[in-house]
């Protein structure tokens, strides 16, 4: 039977999902808001020009596969604490949360210098007006300064995530998207003695934004009762290689499956920048869309890996499939009607970027393919975060490897181009991919779910 779904009562499956949203909603919540930052920072920037909108659309597209990729390295944290907390080693905890605070330092370093280095190579490849590209390496750069702080912020998120505090994280969340609204409009529009930035100016309050919200969770975990027992800031502790090898080892294979997913939609925004600068809006509108909508799948998975994790720290192998199984028939629902909501309101809900027709027109028609595409999205993505509790990363990252790039990016070259589909060959490819990674992967935790419960080992 279908992930061990047979042994419970249907008592236990609403059990165990009110246990799953109770960790997903406020985990959802807080990164909707995230993302909102970035349907913001579009949107304000649309409400100042084309130009602006062109020049955040293709900044924010590399700051965004850096920064996913590096959160993937960072998800690491997720099933070590869980697994830790499952198994009630309170020491371990405090130790691996210390490490993890020094990773995100050391992540978030090398990922300001990538962001920094590569806005030279990237202005000369592009072939746009001159203002565009000015704004385009300014956002860049001013975001590249938020890095350390987003990745110390997604440390701190995976210690009181995986120790079941997710409502903090919440809050935080939303406070800083109320923030980055009067910051937004502060930097691009001027005002206060200073002055007018346009695009470039919504890189600013992003960066600002992400050291708001690493700042206010770091008080509220230091200042909290409930964590004392787990010790993070009850010592001052060095690097460790040791710790810091292990959490690299777990996390790069993560940080690759995030990498080749986020670059798939980056490298279709600058192949399709030959088709005209309304065409990179209207994806990068179709894409501010799909990332909220992602946070949904993100959210169950994020939360699905904890379970699994604690149920694996306390040698609950047939508890951890169940929770598998049980997590894919919710996100299947979900998707459905996440697919149903986007095919009745995709002209509204594009209208809220933008007032040009053509850019309605074409956005709109591709949300087609993204409501379609979601079916498939969800399904991959639970899949993928179910086994990061059982702390099996490479194998999905090979999966995502060919369904991503080989299956996704060079069909979809084709069709736009040699069949002249333009960027709705691109998304046909996408859904085509996405159905594959997602019957593989659900095929893969299948396998591992039952060789665990079946050895009860790792």
């Amino acid at each position: 039977m279908f992930f061990n779904i047979n042994q419970y009562s249907f008592d236990d499956f609403r059990k165990e999902i009110r246990l799953i949203f109770a960790l997903a909603l406020p985990m959802m919540s807080a990164q909707i808001a995230s993302v909102a930052i970035g349907v913001v920072d579009t949107a304000m920037a649309g409400a100042a020009g084309t130009d602006d909108l062109t020049a955040v659309a293709l900044g924010s597209s590399v700051f965004i596969t850096v920064f996913i990729t590096f959160i993937g390295i960072m998800t690491a944290l997720n099933p070590m604490i869980a697994q830790l907390n499952g198994a009630k080693k309170m020491a371990a905890i405090g130790e691996t949360g210390r490490q993890g605070v020094w990773f995100g330092l050391i992540i978030g370093l090398i990922g300001a210098a990538l962001l920094i280095a590569l806005i030279v190579p990237l202005q000369n490849y592009l072939n746009l007006d001159s203002r565009i590209e000015h704004m385009f390496a300014l956002y860049l750069f001013f975001t590249a300064l938020g890095m350390p702080a987003a990745m110390l912020y997604r440390a701190l998120h995976a210690y009181a995530s995986s120790l079941n505090r997710p409502k903090p994280i919440m809050w935080i969340s939303w406070a800083a998207l109320l923030l980055n609204i009067p910051l937004n409009y502060l930097f691009i529009f001027g005002g206060l003695g200073i002055p007018r930035m346009g695009g470039a100016g919504a890189g600013v309050a992003t960066a600002l934004v992400w050291w708001f919200s690493t700042v206010c969770l770091w008080v509220y975990i230091v200042r909290q009762p409930y964590f004392e027992p787990f010790g993070l800031t009850e010592r001052f502790s060095r690097p460790d290689t040791d710790a810091l090898k292990q959490m690299w080892k777990l996390g790069w294979p993560i940080g690759l499956s995030y990498f080749l997913e986020a670059s798939l939609f980056t490298f279709i925004v600058w192949l399709i920048a030959d088709l005209g600068s309304r065409y990179v809006a209207a994806q990068q509108v179709v894409l501010s869309l799909s990332s909220l909508v992602y946070m949904i799948p993100q959210a169950v998975g994020a939360a699905t890996t904890v379970r699994i994790g604690y149920a694996i720290g306390k040698r609950q192998f047939v508890r951890a499939r169940y929770i598998s199984g049980a997590a894919l028939l919710c996100g299947g629902i979900l998707a459905l009607c996440t697919c149903a909501f986007l095919m009745v309101f995709r002209k509204p809900l594009v209208a809220l970027y933008t007032d040009d027709a053509a850019i309605i027109g074409i956005a709109a028609s591709v949300l087609v393919f993204t409501a379609v595409f979601q079916v498939f999205d969800f399904t991959q993505c639970i899949a993928s975060y179910a086994l990061r509790g059982y702390k099996l990363t490479r194998v999905p990252m090979m999966i995502h490897a060919v369904a991503f790039w080989v299956l996704g990016l060079l069909p979809g070259y084709i069709l736009a181009y040699r069949f002249e589909m333009g960027i709705y060959g691109f998304w046909t490819a996408l859904v085509l991919s996405l159905a594959t990674a997602a019957v593989v992967l659900v095929w893969y935790l299948d396998k591992c779910s039952k060789w665990a419960q079946r050895h009860r080992a790792l």
